[in-house]
């Protein structure tokens, strides 16, 4: 079967998601969803597999340093071929970095001093307006801002639906140009996932979960990015 038609049936199989904030369950189940994704060839659904442990908002684990996790993510980054994921990867650990980063000034940290911190391009930036609102990045990032405000305030809940929203909002705009092939399925997958997520959150650990997530958020890296024994390597954030 050629591709397009194969991703042509595998997508026509797929319910409409919705709004993230306004579901209640998934679209479909993950069995369902895992039948589906059978159509897809061994290298693409290998690469998706990656892309969502990559792309795992809530997989933290704190043995590794900041500067290990990046040393990882870049090593993996490298090897990526499909540039869609590969651009999807390196916004979400920006999104990581930007994040650690509000969360260490909030604890009264001074500018780190090592590059190795961080990931992308905002590395330099963000070391050099460390005392800046928002590392005088809110027009580049319109959202940082707000979450600025809102870690103040101690708003949990509302900080990660601005974070969640901003992933959303994101893959939105990179599904333009994308129906009928394999990225229009990554960015369907990645939905579900961010859905699956939202409805079974659970407001009263907000604050537990928030705080271990952006503590351990660059670390967390490490545990996403690392290939499993049984699995070729293909290719949060």
């Amino acid at each position: 079967m050629a591709h397009s038609d194969r991703y042509a049936m595998l997508l026509s199989s797929l319910p409409y998601h919705g709004p993230l904030f306004g579901a209640k369950q998934t679209p479909l189940s993950r069995i369902r969803l895992n039948q589906r994704l059978a159509l897809l060839d061994p290298v693409e659904a290998d690469c998706l597999r990656h892309a969502r442990r990559l792309l795992e908002w809530a997989q933290q684990e704190p043995d590794r340093t900041d500067a290990q996790a990046v040393v990882r993510a870049k090593q993996v980054i490298d090897g990526i071929t499909n540039p869609f994921i590969r651009d999807l990867v390196t916004w979400r650990l920006e999104m990581r970095t930007l994040v650690a980063a509000l969360r260490r000034r909030h604890r009264g940290e001074s500018a780190p001093r090592d590059r190795r911190w961080g990931f992308g391009r905002w590395v330099g930036r963000i070391m050099q307006h460390w005392n800046e609102p928002a590392f005088g990045l809110e027009r580049a990032i319109p959202w940082l801002p707000e979450a600025e405000r809102l870690l103040r305030r101690g708003a949990t809940v509302d900080l990660e639906r601005l974070l969640l929203g901003a992933v959303w909002n994101h893959l939105e705009s990179c599904s333009d140009g994308h129906y009928l092939d394999f990225e229009a399925v990554v960015i369907y997958v990645l939905r579900w996932d961010m859905i699956a997520r939202w409805t079974t959150y659970d407001g009263a650990e907000a604050a537990r979960r928030f705080d271990e997530l952006v503590e351990q958020a660059m670390a967390g890296v490490e545990k996403s990015l690392r290939p499993s024994a049984a699995a070729p390597r293909p290719e949060r954030t």
